[in-house]
């Protein structure tokens, strides 16, 4: 499984553990949610490039959620991984 971050149509943005997929419901595992990122993080590609920074707000892991009316999926990058991994919430 690869580190994705998802959005929806209900502009909701997560990062978790599955496959690409052009489906519009996708499973994520040790999924967790970005209630706000900062202006440092450049955007939803941002959050795919180097991750949330200290100054957002990523809620705990779930063991795994089913997302519906997906609007993209993008692989994260190593850095990324870890720093959703660390859950900053400020």
């Amino acid at each position: 499984m690869k580190g994705l971050v998802v959005t929806t149509e209900h502009k909701g943005v997560f990062f978790g553990y599955g496959e690409p997929t052009t489906d519009k419901i996708i499973r994520l595992e040790k999924a967790r949610m970005c209630v706000y990122w900062s202006s440092d993080v450049r955007g939803v590609l941002g959050l795919a490039t180097s991750g949330p920074s200290n100054s957002c707000r990523v809620g705990p892991a779930v063991p795994a959620i089913t997302l519906q009316n997906v609007t993209s999926i993008t692989e994260a990058s190593d850095k990324a991984i870890e720093a959703w991994e660390k859950g900053p919430w400020s």
